[in-house]
């Protein structure tokens, strides 16, 4: 059962209407905790002990972390300290158990492969590299990661992490439960903090009619996105990248344009169907993407893109490491170390390390510069000033596309060769024949004119939301939302293709 699939429209309904046909809070929660796991059960039946073994499990030490100290022992101050000791050594448990659960699944043919291949610069331990190298291929090919595990890990943390700082812990396993498996959420997020989500459930009200527009309105804006659009363009990506060999450079741009697209596409298109989702429910899922192909630095392209992933690394990472309080050296060095960690929180595999670095690098270097320009006033002028502008968003975006690279390519053997041929390669004749005309049926300068029509299309959404602040009325969405969905099911290929942050 997949977010545009017709079987998922029936679950929804079949859910929002047993939802809000009982009054109980107990009742809606056993619900949401129920139709959860039969979401869950229809992709990954065989991991629903796993999920409910480590919702248990967390559920368990955020009652540990939150209970309070027993001040019947005399010296209160003693006791305030042992206290203190004991949360902190329980939520190191906690985020190393998580930790440990998204290592063993995700990342153990990663850690092997990478052993193997640094004993193969050795020759003293030939038996060492064997033993690594089979062992990596074996976990590859038998160990499947379930479906959603690193935002199932990383919202674990942040529940801990928050009831250590003062927050109360779940006092019924039923409300965590029916918040970590939340089926709207659970597979690709956003990330979601648990006290907002329990007040919301607590204090539930029927949505009005303009809620209920908007909740099928963005349920068909994400179907128009990832059905009508990024579908659409990862047949041109596929073909492309598995084709490098052949393709030239002016291909390996276009190329990097539309992934770059089909990427914000399909996953902010899941995001649209998951709080659309939530909002028929009477749940308001954080918004996890701002026009991020708008800004014009490196900092506010991570302040717009996933933007729940943004502010957990903020909160659980940068802050903790010292953030920018202790000078601008560590300021950078910490910026590189966390983006190193949502590099690897990706995937397993050295491509997304790199891409990561690149992006703490570009943070670093962003943090110099925009101090350098602070004391010059010059310069400050210059890029306050509509060529600067420019300068700033071009460098930006090409910085961003560029490095999409690495995480479209994670094996840096491909990865680099599509590097390497981004100057002065020609196309090969049966390359342009082949996906242009036969599989394509459109050619260079009309891919091109359509990715810019799409960027167009961004562009007037983002002016008229951002700066003329106009909105559709509820009126005009219920018009629009059948014409959207009877689009999708004639024009969207046949089949689709998977949501690309399923393997994250």
């Amino acid at each position: 059962m997949t977010f545009l699939s017709p079987l998922y429209g029936l679950f929804l309904l079949c859910v929002m209407g047993i939802y809000w046909s009982v009054q109980q809070q107990w009742l809606r929660s056993w619900l949401l905790f129920l139709t959860s796991l039969i979401f869950y059960a229809s992709l990954q039946a065989q991991y629903i002990p796993l999920l409910l073994a480590a919702t248990f499990s967390n559920f368990i030490l955020g009652r540990a972390i939150g209970a309070p100290p027993d001040w019947r022992i005399e010296d209160w101050q003693f006791a305030q300290q042992d206290w203190n000791r004991r949360r902190l050594k329980l939520l190191w448990f906690g985020v190393v158990m998580n930790v440990l659960l998204l290592v063993s699944f995700k990342y153990i043919p990663f850690i092997l492969s990478s052993i193997g291949a640094l004993l193969g610069w050795s020759s003293g331990f030939p038996a060492a590299k064997l033993f690594a190298q089979q062992g990596a291929n074996w976990t590859d090919q038998h160990l499947i990661a379930p479906l959603g595990l690193s935002f199932f890990c990383f919202e674990c943390i942040a529940y801990l992490v928050d009831v250590y700082r003062g927050a109360p812990a779940a006092q019924e396993f039923l409300d965590f439960s029916a918040y970590k498996l939340f089926f709207a959420k659970l597979i690709s997020g956003p990330i979601v903090r648990y006290h907002p989500f329990a007040d919301q459930v607590r204090l539930l009200k029927f949505p009005q009619v303009d809620q209920i527009a908007e909740g099928l309105w963005l349920i068909a804006c994400g179907a128009v996105k990832k059905g009508l659009v990024a579908d659409r363009l990862d047949i041109f990506v596929r073909l492309s990248f598995d084709n490098v060999q052949r393709a030239g450079s002016g291909d390996l741009w276009l190329t990097i344009f539309a992934y770059g697209l089909q990427l914000y596409l399909d996953f902010s298109g899941y995001v649209d169907v998951a709080r659309g989702s939530a909002l028929l429910l009477g749940i308001n899922l954080p918004q996890n993407f701002d026009f991020p192909y708008f800004s014009t630095s490196i900092a506010d392209f991570w302040r717009r893109w996933h933007i729940t992933l943004g502010d957990w690394l903020r909160n659980y990472l940068y802050f903790p490491l010292g953030g920018s309080r202790q000078g601008l050296v560590r300021t950078c060095g910490n910026l590189v170390i966390v983006m190193l960690i949502a590099g690897i929180w990706h995937g397993a595999a050295w491509g997304f390390v790199l891409w990561g670095g690149l992006h703490g690098l570009a943070l670093a270097a962003h943090r110099l510069t925009d101090l350098w320009a602070r004391r010059s006033p010059p310069l400050e002028k210059f890029w306050q000033s509509i060529p600067g502008i420019l300068v700033a968003w071009f460098l930006t975006q090409l910085m961003v596309f560029t490095s999409w690279i690495f995480f479209r390519l994670p094996n840096l053997k491909d990865s680099l060769f599509v590097v390497q041929r981004l100057w002065g390669q020609t196309a090969d004749i049966q390359f342009a024949q082949k996906v242009y005309g036969e599989a394509i049926g459109l050619y260079p300068p009309q891919i091109f004119g359509a990715l810019c029509a799409i960027v167009l299309c961004m562009g007037i959404a983002y002016l008229l939301q951002r700066s003329l602040k106009l909105q559709l009325t509820w009126h005009i969405k219920l018009f629009l939302i059948p014409l959207c969905l009877f689009a999708v099911w004639l024009l969207a290929p046949e089949g689709g293709s998977r949501y690309i942050y399923f393997d994250f």
